[in-house]
C-alpha cells in the first residue's frame, strides 16, 4: 500500500505563488510516476501535471503550462508542484497521485491518491 499526503495549499491573491508538496510512503517512491490533478466545485477532476519516475520528463495541461512546475526529490520521497502567476480559475482542491505505468491524463488510471489540499486564489 502507498500513502500520499499533500500539503502547502492555502489562500493567495491572483498573481501570487504557492508550492504544494506530496509526501509518499509505503513503497519505493522511485517505482512510481506521479501526477497532480485538481477538482473545482461542480467540475470533474482534471489533469494538471505529470513527472516520470526518474524526473527526467514532465508534462503539463495547457492551462498551466509556463506557470506551474512539477518536480520530485526521490531521496525525500516527495513530489512538488510550484505554482506561479496564479489565477482565480486555479482555485480547486489539488491532489497528487501515483501510477506504476506510463504517463496518463485520465485520473482513473492512477493507482493511489492523496486526500487533497485546497488552493484558493482571490481576485
Amino acid at each position: 500500500q502507498v500513502q500520499l499526503v499533500e500539503s502547502g495549499g492555502g489562500l493567495v491573491q491572483a498573481g501570487g505563488s504557492l508550492r504544494l508538496s506530496c509526501a509518499v510512503s509505503g513503497r519505493p517512491f522511485s517505482s512510481y510516476a506521479m501526477g497532480w490533478f485538481r477538482q473545482a466545485p461542480g467540475k470533474e477532476r482534471e489533469f494538471v501535471a505529470f513527472i516520470t519516475r526518474s524526473g527526467g520528463s514532465t508534462y503539463y495541461a495547457d492551462s498551466v503550462k509556463g506557470r506551474f512546475t512539477i518536480s520530485r526529490d526521490n531521496a525525500k520521497n516527495t513530489v512538488y508542484l510550484q505554482m506561479n502567476s496564479l489565477k482565480p480559475e486555479d482555485t480547486a482542491i489539488y491532489f497528487c497521485a501515483a501510477i506504476a505505468g506510463p504517463m496518463k491524463i485520465n485520473p482513473h488510471e492512477y493507482d493511489y491518491w492523496g486526500q487533497g489540499t485546497q488552493v484558493t486564489v482571490s481576485s
